[in-house]
């Protein structure tokens, strides 16, 4: 989880709210207009997986820009 969080870390506008060994949860500012939105991760260590939600706070439609974010943060994790 230590990369995991260095990684979210590094996503442009993002800062930790809370993280254990096993979740995270950080609360990700849009770049255009300020939208807040939050980025969950659970470490599912026997399935060995990493469920991770996106989601607006405000709205129903976000221009595609949580999906971007799980896609980059899934590109970064493969490497």
């Amino acid at each position: 989880m230590n990369r995991v969080s260095k990684i979210v870390l590094s996503l442009p506008g993002a800062r930790l709210v809370s993280a254990t060994d096993t979740y995270l949860h950080a609360r990700v500012s849009t770049r255009w207009l300020r939208f807040v939105d939050d980025l969950e991760l659970l470490l599912d260590p026997d399935a060995g997986l990493i469920h991770v939600r996106s989601a607006s706070r405000v709205g129903r439609w976000d221009l595609g820009a949580n999906r971007r974010r799980v896609e980059t943060l899934r590109r970064k994790l493969e490497v």
